[in-house]
């Protein structure tokens, strides 16, 4: 009964790691129309899959500003292209800091954001923390890192409501993303983790300290240039 119930647990976990690993290659060349996050965090009982409340385009990373994918990195995971999905480093500083700290620090690469945005919920508990693990590997293994930077640009949550660079740049500054300025992305980059209660186009003193230390970090990293090394070699 025991071997039975056994071998029933892994025709199960390869059927559906088979089904991710199937959506995963189909998401890494198309863009999907709603990701998980969103259609939890949207009010979609009141208007059943309209997603009224939301407003998301996915866009060409071609078609973002440089500084908006540098942003992101020097501001949340400076060794993103070093890493496999995972700064171990960082995990550890978190979990020592967690012990005394009222406000506990994350340690989620972007890759871990992008597999808990897509696939999964916001609350977090250890189950999904062991459901992020295991996207965040198969994202590692099945896309590049200019499709995972790509993708955590159009599916972060940017706003109340306002998920990927798009509409943010649409919404507060009222310019394609292309034409995002240096202190733009790093305003933008400066309100996460909490954009639902933070604007970019009203900062408070917070914001704007940690825009100019993500613009420092910018530089730091190799500016432009290190974007351009890394995604558009």
């Amino acid at each position: 009964m025991i071997k039975k119930i056994f071998f029933s647990i892994i025709k199960f976990f390869l059927i559906y790691t088979s089904i991710v690993i199937f959506l995963i290659l189909f998401f890494r060349f198309i863009d999907p129309p709603v990701t998980a996050f969103m259609h939890f965090e949207s009010r979609f009982l009141e208007d059943l899959f309209s997603y009224n409340d939301i407003t998301y385009k996915p866009v060409s990373i071609k078609k973002v500003s440089k500084y908006v994918p540098l942003a992101a990195i020097a501001s949340e995971d400076q060794l993103f292209f070093e890493h496999f999905g995972f700064d171990f480093e960082q995990i550890e500083k978190a979990i020592k800091e967690n012990t005394y700290r009222k406000r506990k620090r994350g340690a989620s690469t972007i890759t871990m954001q992008v597999s808990k945005n897509l696939f999964l919920w916001s609350e977090r508990n250890m189950i999904r923390k062991g459901f992020e693990a295991y996207y965040t590997l198969l994202l590692e293994i099945f896309w590049s890192k200019k499709r995972i930077i790509e993708s955590y640009l159009n599916i972060a949550e940017m706003g109340n409501g306002i998920y990927g660079a798009y509409y943010a740049s649409k919404t507060y500054y009222k310019k394609d993303p292309i034409k995002l300025s240096i202190n733009e992305s790093a305003t933008i980059a400066a309100i996460l983790p909490n954009p639902k209660k933070r604007n970019p186009t009203k900062p408070s003193s917070y914001v704007i300290s940690r825009r100019d230390d993500i613009v420092r970090q910018m530089n730091l990293i190799g500016g432009k240039s290190f974007i351009v090394k890394e995604l558009f070699f």
